[in-house]
């Protein structure tokens, strides 16, 4: 069979030699394959989490500091007063300020120690759960933001606003109308494991912190294989024409859709990372940059950090679809501050923050 195909003048030569080899070897094709893939998705995926690594480890052991001296719960009583104008109790200041600087789940920690003495209405909880989801971990998350070419100071003024804009919003309107006005009760939160994994000491957050930056390479990984999957078989070009109404509303560059969609869905680290890799490669301007890193800035971890928060009471309404369209409205405006694609290189972009 090999020597009739072999012989064959009335088939092309590479055909003939196509067919020989696929008849002879049927393995070495699918081999030559996925060896160089595994090959260049391990140093892609690798090149990633290193580039996170250094944005993220430093922050994180500064944080930790604070944290352990002290200086968050000062910042947290200082701004506790302020809560009064958000219609909201002067401990939610202690909670949101950890969350601004630990995380979702520093949040929840300060929840746990400040139950009993923390009294919420569900429109309450839900304006500062929304709060949260609009501005956590700054420090670490804008410092990805600005490696990724977005200013660190203009997309942490971003998120903040956002988040007290929001929450008085919320907080003013649920009272006023009385919608989610029943008390919610957070003292069950001190029987969960979530509070004994927040009183483990130094060690308990060096394993933390090594298992989340292990997850977080797993989750690179995974990402860098679904992108390709999406790139094959035709998904990300179907995506980015469904969104393409909404990215005309909010002045999103088609180029950056993928790499902010899985971002939006899964977390800043992750898509701010993607966004990294696809500025090097595309070239992209600083404009098409900022939009997308404010679109994740203010809404992103849709999968995890909101479903969590509302599995311990928030109102999906307020702080998914809310916050949702809040961040639609926002970056429309930006889009149209900013203008067309050349004409701001670098005012609120630029990422000397």
């Amino acid at each position: 069979m090999i020597r009739l195909l072999a012989g064959n003048k009335s088939l092309p030569h590479c055909v003939a030699s196509g067919l020989c080899c696929q008849l002879s070897f049927p393995f070495i094709q699918p081999c030559s394959f996925i060896v160089p893939y595994l090959s260049g998705l391990m140093r892609r995926s690798g090149r990633l989490f290193l580039t996170l690594v250094k944005v993220m480890l430093p922050v994180m052991i500064a944080v930790q500091a604070a944290q352990a001296w002290g200086w968050i719960d000062i910042l947290g009583q200082a701004f506790a007063p302020a809560m009064g104008l958000l219609n909201l109790p002067a401990e939610a200041g202690m909670v949101w300020m950890t969350g601004a600087f630990v995380g979702i789940y520093g949040a929840i920690a300060a929840l746990i120690s400040l139950a009993p003495a923390l009294e919420l209405t569900g429109g309450q909880f839900s304006a500062l759960c929304s709060m949260l989801l609009f501005a956590h971990a700054l420090p670490v998350e804008q410092a990805i933001v600005r490696r990724a070419g977005a200013s660190f100071w203009a997309t942490a003024a971003l998120r903040v606003g956002a988040a007290l804009g929001y929450g008085a919003a919320v907080s003013w309107f649920c009272h006023a109308t009385g919608w989610l006005d029943e008390p919610v009760s957070l003292q069950w939160l001190q029987s969960t494991a979530l509070a004994g994994e927040q009183a483990g000491g130094i060690w308990a957050w060096v394993r933390g912190t090594a298992v989340s930056l292990s997850f977080t390479y797993l989750i690179i990984l995974a990402l860098l294989v679904a992108l390709d999957v999406m790139e094959r078989t035709g998904i990300t070009r179907a995506i980015t024409v469904a969104l393409t109404p909404v990215l005309r509303v909010s002045g999103l560059d088609p180029r950056v859709t993928p790499v902010t969609i899985l971002g939006v869905l899964l977390g800043l680290s992750y898509g701010g990372a993607l966004i990294i890799e696809e500025a090097e490669k595309q070239q992209l301007e600083a404009r098409p940059r900022f939009l997308a890193l404010a679109w994740l800035s203010l809404s992103h971890s849709l999968i995890e950090d909101t479903v969590l928060l509302m599995a311990l009471g928030a109102n999906g309404w307020i702080v998914l679809v809310g916050r949702l369209l809040v961040t639609l409205v926002v970056v429309a405006i930006l889009a149209r501050m900013l203008g067309g694609g050349g004409a701001a290189r670098r005012p609120l972009g630029a990422p000397a923050g």
